[in-house]
């Protein structure tokens, strides 16, 4: 059994490295896997959705090489899944809340507020011209 205080050493050793690497960027993922070998459905739709709106500067880090990261995300957001998506340090969701800002057009408006112009309008407007 571990001394308390070593115990709290390590959250907050975690706690502190998970601030870094959610405010290094705009947008930051926790997966399974790394975007170009998605190791799970769920992260690979996270990466698919990214992908269709043009977002392809982002940091994605693998959960599956480092248990403590992986426990660790899931308590700094209190979310029990992963993926995690972050857009300038803010918790967004995962698989599903992505999904559904994606189908409601949410996740062109947030992009926007990042200074990332989706895709999908450029698509939507070439369409229109045709």
């Amino acid at each position: 059994l571990l001394p308390r205080c070593y115990l709290s050493s390590a959250a907050n050793d975690i706690k502190s490295r998970l601030q870094s690497m959610i405010s290094a960027t705009d947008v930051v993922v926790f997966m399974k896997g790394v975007p170009t070998q998605p190791q799970c459905g769920f992260s690979n739709a996270v990466v698919q959705i990214l992908a269709m709106h043009g977002v392809d500067k982002y940091h994605a880090h693998n959960v599956l090489q480092d248990e403590s990261l992986r426990q660790g995300v899931k308590e700094y957001s209190n979310w029990p899944t992963i993926p995690q998506v972050y857009f300038r340090g803010e918790f967004i969701g995962g698989c599903d809340v992505l999904l559904q800002m994606h189908q409601s057009g949410e996740l062109v408006e947030e992009l926007e507020k990042l200074g990332i112009r989706s895709r999908l309008l450029d698509q939507a407007a070439k369409e229109d011209k045709d």
